[in-house]
C-alpha cells in the first residue's frame, strides 16, 4: 500500500495546503461579518466541513492542523471575552473541547477510510493478477494441443485447419502478453541489464517486424554525429518494447506512410524512436493509453490487439530505470520514445572487459 506522507510536503502539496488554510481564513472572515447573528454551533459546523474536506483531499495530519487553528479562531474571535484566549463562561469550555474532538475524531475516521479503501483496492488487484497469471498458465496447454492436431489436419488437405492454426497462434500470443502483464503486476519480471549498442538493438527488430507492416517501408536512422551508441539494458526485453511500439505504429498508420525508427543520444540517455503518420494522440490520452485494455475512442473496430502492448513496453521499459512516452509529430503523427541509461562514450573503452 502507498501511503501519502505530509511530513515533507512537495511544491504541490505545500500549494495546498495554503489553500485549505487560506479557505480557512475566508470561512473565519465569512463569520467575523455576521457574528452577531450566528452562535457557536453554527461556527464550529463551518469549521468542521473545513477540516473534513481538507482530511479528505490530503490526509489526517492537514486535519488535525486546521483543526488545531480553528480552535484558536473559535476561542479569540467568537468565544467571550473576543480578541483573547480567556474564557468567561466555564460551559464555553465545553463547546471548544467537544468542537476539538469532533474535528480530530472525523481526520482519524477519514484517514482510516481511506486507508481501509486502498488495502482494500490493493487486494483486490492482487486476486486479478493472481487469477489473469492462474488462466493465462492454463490456457497454454490446450492451445499447444489445438494447434498441433490443427497442423495434422491441414497436412491431411483441409484448408480450413490453417484458419484454425492462425487463431490458435494469436490467442497464444495474448496469453505471452497476459503471462507479461501479470509478471509486470507483481514485480516479478525478471531485468538483466548489460551493454548493449543501439544499432543492434534496431537490426534485431527491423528482422522481427519483416512481414507484419502490411507494406509499410520501415526506415531506421541514426545520426552519425552520436558515434557508437551504447546504453545499460535487458536487450530481450528492450527488443520487446520497441518491437511493440513499431507495431502498434504499423495498426494506426495510414497506408504507404512509412514508419521511420532512430536511436540518438540525449544527455544521459538512449533515446530510442518510433514516428508515424496516424492521426496522433490527443493530451487527454498520453497517459492513459499505455493502460492495459485501453482503446482509443475512435480506433477502426479491425484494428487487432487487446491493448496490451503498449502497456507491456512501458512496463519492461520502466523496470529497467527507463521510461516511454509520446509526443506530437510535426506535421501529423505520433512519436513514442523509449528513453534507457546510456554509456557516455568515455567509458565504452571499459565494455570489453565487461562480462556479457
Amino acid at each position: 500500500m502507498t501511503v501519502r506522507t505530509t511530513a515533507a510536503p512537495d511544491r504541490a502539496a505545500r500549494f495546498e495546503w495554503s489553500v485549505w488554510f487560506a479557505l480557512l481564513a475566508l470561512v473565519t472572515i465569512a463569520l467575523l461579518a455576521i457574528r452577531d447573528r450566528i452562535n457557536e454551533a453554527h461556527v464550529a459546523l463551518a469549521y468542521l466541513l473545513v477540516v473534513q474536506g481538507a482530511s479528505a483531499r490530503r490526509g489526517r495530519t492537514l486535519g488535525i492542523w486546521l483543526a488545531l487553528v480553528a480552535f484558536v479562531n473559535f476561542d479569540v474571535f467568537f468565544i467571550p471575552p473576543f480578541g483573547t484566549l480567556a474564557i468567561q463562561n466555564p460551559v464555553n469550555w465545553l463547546a471548544l473541547l467537544a468542537f476539538l474532538a469532533t474535528s480530530m475524531l472525523s481526520a482519524e475516521l477519514i484517514y482510516r477510510a481511506q486507508a481501509e479503501r486502498a488495502v482494500a483496492l490493493e487486494e483486490a488487484h492482487r486476486a486479478k493478477d493472481a487469477v489473469l497469471a492462474s488462466v493465462s498458465h492454463d490456457l497454454r496447454t490446450p492451445l499447444t494441443t489445438i494447434k498441433g492436431l490443427a497442423h495434422e489436419i491441414a497436412e491431411a488437405g483441409d484448408d480450413r485447419a490453417l484458419v484454425i492454426e492462425e487463431e490458435a497462434d494469436r490467442l497464444t500470443a495474448l496469453v505471452a502478453q497476459l503471462l507479461d502483464l501479470s509478471r509486470l503486476a507483481s514485480g516479478t519480471t525478471v531485468v538483466n541489464a548489460q551493454p548493449n549498442e543501439a544499432e543492434d538493438l534496431l537490426g534485431a527488430a527491423a528482422q522481427q517486424v519483416a512481414g507484419r507492416l502490411n507494406g509499410r517501408e520501415l526506415v531506421i536512422r541514426v545520426s552519425p554525429d552520436d558515434g557508437l551508441l551504447f546504453g545499460r539494458f535487458d536487450f530481450s526485453q528492450t527488443l520487446r518494447a520497441l518491437v511493440n511500439l513499431i507495431e502498434n505504429a504499423a495498426k494506426f498508420s495510414p497506408d504507404g506512410a512509412p514508419i521511420e525508427v532512430s536511436a540518438a543520444r540525449e544527455d544521459s540517455w538512449l533515446v530510442f524512436t518510433v514516428a508515424d503518420r496516424g492521426s496522433g494522440v490527443p493530451a487527454s490520452d498520453r497517459e492513459r493509453i499505455f493502460e492495459p485494455f485501453y482503446r482509443r475512442a475512435g480506433s477502426e473496430p479491425d484494428v487487432s490487439g487487446a491493448g496490451l502492448g503498449l502497456s507491456i513496453a512501458r512496463g519492461v521499459v520502466q523496470a529497467q530505470g527507463g521510461d516511454v512516452r509520446v509526443v506530437d509529430r510535426p506535421g501529423g503523427g505520433s512519436v513514442f520514445s523509449i528513453r534507457l541509461p546510456a554509456i557516455a562514450s568515455r567509458d565504452l573503452a571499459r565494455l570489453a572487459d565487461e562480462p556479457r
